[in-house]
């Protein structure tokens, strides 16, 4: 303080020479008046870095006081050291030949975000308690518990083995676990895990694998979002620079004679010009791709990724009426020539899940303008009111207390269709997807159906031993899912499973996986409802799930769900434990402002997009 009071002792006397010079005494005044005030501003205050907000924060997301949502809100205080780096990888995909070019068509749209339905409750009076801390820091040591064994047995592997140590190569073998990662060490205030991993992921080189293709759907989910969601987060340059490099890579998958990708991207045959989609592909597959292109679009500025998706998106426009289902679209498709109508199997399960859950988060990334993803969200959920959802018959009592519903398939025979009530817990985001619908296009009965779906996922948690959900299960299931039932002793009788919870039918793959779905509706109806007791079943899950998967090393997935005692560990700890299941358990004992729903968009991977708004294109 010695050398600013000095300098303030000298600007006061320069201040008595200027003095005598002046005629205007009102002026001095006013002169002296602002000197003192930035003496008490600057010296005896001195400004600090600013810290990123703690999780203890209660500023009010809609308030107008909060922080703006790109990079302030969540940026740590600057320490020397902390630098990404980015490392070109060793072949140029950019420059590769392009056999099938097509003209940039497709553009983002232009114009001022339209104002949208806020997503998120009103939490302004928000109290962020002692044992809700205390929730959040378990979840937080559960994920550093994961992390620290990933850095010291598997780091830059794809997986760590949790039972055996060591790694996995899963996904091409560019560290899936780091990269997955990167935004919840961010989120979770874990500077110098982020820094390490930021550039590691950075320095990546896409041409270094064993491996002869790349699963298209899986490369875009975890590591192209989660280089674009970490970037969207920290404004860390050279994560902008590696995810436009992969997605460089990936756009070659689309250079096939219909513009279609296959369901894997093979290297020599995207260099010599041969690629072909797929006759029976995943519907998830191709459909799914656009939320992570088109954010490289908004932020590089190049239209061509968005071009990409968009004739995708077309394609799903075009023939949604033209299915055995009209709204949805089958399991398989085939892409090469754009036919729907081969197959009756309908479901937003496993094969098709996230081409249903991109429908309302393309309307919310887009700011509402494009019509488009609206018209496809509105006509398939139509269908799966109609066809998919059903409710459980459950014994009198416990009906009362447990209004739940769940999604099964439906099969399209010529003269009928099946409603068959075969859950999965993949299907568990459906509730989530519901809600967000329902919340940007104002239709209040999804984000009822939303939360009942929700709930139905919590309330499967707590029906087996373990306190959680098998993959896949059957249900003896009421005629009609709007209205009760009526419990009805013979049929369960004849359909039910004794040894399991009344309700149940069967449970037919019975692993867990550390799968995150059930907690993501949890988590999103907690913030679009604000209902606590959400918070109390997400606490009653993560218990559950640490006591039946916790291992030596960190925690694996589990063979059976169903045991009584001990379970059997699986060694297989994939990167969504780490980039969803604890992000969202994490986020859901945080203060809601942190990754706010009307600020950020997440995809299929859990990795936070920002949302343009009319006053904040979410565009550089």
């Amino acid at each position: 303080m010695t050398s600013s009071s000095d300098s303030f002792l000298s600007f006061l006397s320069r201040l008595r020479l200027f003095r005598r010079k002046m005629s205007n005494q009102k002026q001095l005044r006013l002169i002296f008046a602002v000197a003192v005030f930035l003496f008490f501003v600057f010296i005896l205050h001195p400004s600090t870095s600013p810290d990123l907000p703690t999780p203890n924060s209660r500023t009010h997301p809609k308030s107008s006081s909060s922080i703006p949502p790109h990079h302030k809100a969540h940026r740590p205080p600057p320490k020397k050291g902390r630098v990404i780096k980015f490392k070109p990888s060793s072949f140029n995909w950019t420059a590769a030949k392009q056999f099938h070019p097509v003209e940039i068509t497709y553009k983002l749209p232009t114009g001022t975000p339209k104002p949208q339905n806020l997503v998120q409750h009103d939490f302004s009076d928000y109290v962020h308690d002692a044992k809700t801390k205390k929730r959040q820091k378990a979840v937080r040591d559960a994920f550093v518990r994961s992390w620290n064994s990933y850095k010291e047995r598997a780091w830059l592997r794809d997986e760590l083995a949790p039972v055996t140590g060591g790694g996995k190569t899963t996904f091409g073998g560019w560290a899936a676990t780091a990269v997955d990662a990167l935004d919840t060490l961010w989120i979770m205030e874990l500077w110098d895990d982020f820094y390490l991993a930021g550039n590691a992921a950075a320095q990546l080189d896409w041409q270094n694998t064993t491996e002869t293709a790349a699963n298209m759907f899986e490369t875009t989910i975890r590591y192209l979002g989660g280089l674009l969601g970490a970037y969207d987060l920290s404004g860390e340059k050279a994560l902008l620079d590696k995810a436009q490099e992969l997605g460089d890579m990936l756009y070659m998958g689309f250079d096939t004679p219909n513009r279609m990708p296959g369901f894997w991207f093979n290297f020599e045959e995207a260099k010599r010009g041969v690629q072909v989609a797929g006759t029976n592909d995943h519907s998830a597959s191709p459909c799914s791709l656009s939320l992570e292109f088109t954010r490289l679009s908004q932020l590089t500025g190049d239209q061509k990724y968005y071009d990409a998706i968009t004739r995708i998106s077309n394609f799903l426009n075009r023939t949604q009426t033209e299915s055995k289902l009209p709204g949805m679209w089958p399991r398989n498709i085939n892409f090469r020539e754009e036919r729907v109508d081969l197959e009756s199997r309908f479901t937003i399960g496993a094969l098709a899940d996230s081409l249903y859950e991109y429908m309302p988060k393309m309307h919310a990334l887009l700011g509402g303008l494009s019509p488009l993803y609206e018209k496809m969200h509105r006509g398939a959920m139509d269908a799966v009111t109609q066809h998919l959802l059903f409710r459980p018959m459950l014994p009198a009592e416990e009906a009362k207390v447990h209004d739940i519903l769940f999604v099964g398939d439906a099969h399209v025979h010529p003269d009928r269709i099946d409603r068959l009530p075969e859950g999965q817990h993949l299907t568990c985001f459906a509730g989530g997807m519901f809600g967000l619908g329902g919340k940007l296009f104002d239709i209040k009965e999804h984000v009822k159906i939303g939360e009942r779906l929700a709930r139905g996922c919590g309330w499967a948690y707590d029906a087996f031993p373990t306190g959680i959900m098998p993959e896949i299960f059957t249900m003896v299931s009421c005629d009609s899912w709007d209205a009760p039932c009526k419990w009805d002793e013979e049929k369960w009788e004849a359909l039910g499973k004794k040894e399991l919870k009344k309700g149940f039918a069967s449970a037919r793959d019975t692993r867990y996986i550390l799968r995150p779905e059930a907690i993501e509706s949890i988590f999103l109806l907690y913030r679009m409802t604000g209902k606590e007791d959400l918070r109390e079943l997400a606490w009653q899950m993560f218990e559950s799930i640490v006591k039946a998967t916790e291992t030596e090393l960190a925690y694996s997935a589990i063979s059976d769900v169903t045991v009584n005692g001990p379970t059997q560990k699986m060694d297989s700890m994939e990167s969504f434990w780490l980039a969803e299941t604890l992000k969202y358990f994490y986020l859901i004992f945080s203060p809601p402002d942190l990754v706010d729903l009307d600020e950020y968009v997440f995809n299929t991977e859990a990795h936070p997009f920002l949302r343009p708004t009319p006053s904040k294109p979410a565009i550089p």
